[in-house]
C-alpha cells in the first residue's frame, strides 16, 4: 500500500511537472515597432512665396500601444524663389489603432535652418533658429513590412525668426518600411 501511494504521488509530481513544462511561452515579445520612412513634403513657408517641395525622411519608434516617438527631417529641394525651410524636429507621438490604420497626433521640437539662396537674392546667407511643430496624420499598413503614410500634416512656428516668428504649414504623404 505505502509502495502505491509513494508511484502515485511521483506521476502526481510527474504529471504536474508536465503540465508546467507543456504550457506556451512566447516564442518572441516585442519591445517596439521601428519604421524608417522616406515622403514628399509641400509647404507654405510663410515668408512671401507659396509651395517649396522637398523630401521628407522620418523615423518612428512606437514603445508602447498608444505611444511613441517621431524624428524627422525637411529637406527643401524646389525653391521657386530661392528661400529654403529645413527642420530638424524629434518628439512624442501618441496613437490609436482601428484594423490597417493608424491616426496619431505628434509635438515635435528642434532645429529649423532658413536659408536665402544665390540666385534672388544678391546677399545670400542663412540662420537656425528653435523650431516646434504640432501635426498629425494617418497611416495605412499596406503590408506586414510597409507602412503608408497617406497624408501627415504639421503648424510649424519658429518663433525666433526676425519680429514675429515664422509660422509653415507642411503637408507630407510617404512609405516606410516597418522592422519587427
Amino acid at each position: 500500500m505505502k509502495r502505491h501511494n509513494l508511484v502515485g504521488c511521483f506521476a502526481c509530481v510527474l504529471g504536474l511537472a508536465t503540465m508546467c513544462y507543456g504550457q506556451a511561452i512566447p516564442t518572441a515579445s516585442r519591445v517596439g515597432q521601428i519604421q524608417a520612412g522616406i515622403g514628399g513634403f509641400i509647404l507654405d513657408p510663410d515668408f512671401g512665396q507659396k509651395d517649396i517641395q522637398g523630401l521628407t525622411f522620418y523615423g518612428d519608434f512606437d514603445f508602447a500601444q498608444h505611444f511613441g516617438g517621431e524624428g524627422e527631417i525637411h529637406y527643401s529641394i524646389r525653391t521657386p524663389t530661392d528661400v529654403s525651410e529645413n527642420t530638424y524636429l524629434l518628439g512624442p507621438r501618441a496613437i490609436l489603432r482601428h484594423k490597417k490604420f493608424e491616426v496619431y497626433a505628434k509635438a515635435l521640437f528642434g532645429v529649423g535652418h532658413f536659408g536665402l539662396q544665390q540666385g534672388s537674392y544678391s546677399n545670400p546667407n542663412t540662420a537656425s533658429y528653435f523650431t516646434y511643430a504640432l501635426g498629425g496624420g494617418v497611416e495605412f499598413e499596406a503590408s506586414r513590412h510597409i507602412n503608408v503614410r497617406l497624408f501627415d500634416f504639421e503648424a510649424q512656428k519658429w518663433p525666433g525668426f526676425a519680429t514675429h516668428g515664422l509660422s509653415p504649414l507642411v503637408g507630407t504623404i510617404g512609405v516606410a518600411y516597418v522592422f519587427h
